[in-house]
């Protein structure tokens, strides 16, 4: 019990959750904005979006998603490496 309660108290000292949370919903907000520009705001092509609200979406989609999962990553890489911390103590 102690091992798992010392994990979480570094996940939660570190920011190992917030970057997880974060980088959760950035990914989110990315891939929603990829679907509503494909369904909803005309789609695009090779030239770019076909209305300005597809525009907007499409920015929207190319920084979060890229971000999103860096952020994951980080927070994935730290959550094993508290978890490595505690097993070892």
């Amino acid at each position: 019990m102690g091992e798992r309660n010392s994990h979480a108290a570094l996940n939660r000292q570190d920011g190992t959750i917030q970057l997880l949370r974060s980088g959760g919903s950035m990914l989110g907000t990315g891939i929603l904005a990829a679907l509503l520009l494909e369904a909803l705001l005309g789609g695009f092509s090779a030239t770019g979006a076909h209305t300005n609200s597809g525009w907007l979406a499409l920015i929207v989609a190319l920084m979060c998603i890229p971000f999103g999962v860096l952020l994951l990553l980080l927070g994935t890489a730290k959550w094993f490496r508290n978890r490595r911390i505690s097993h070892i103590r």
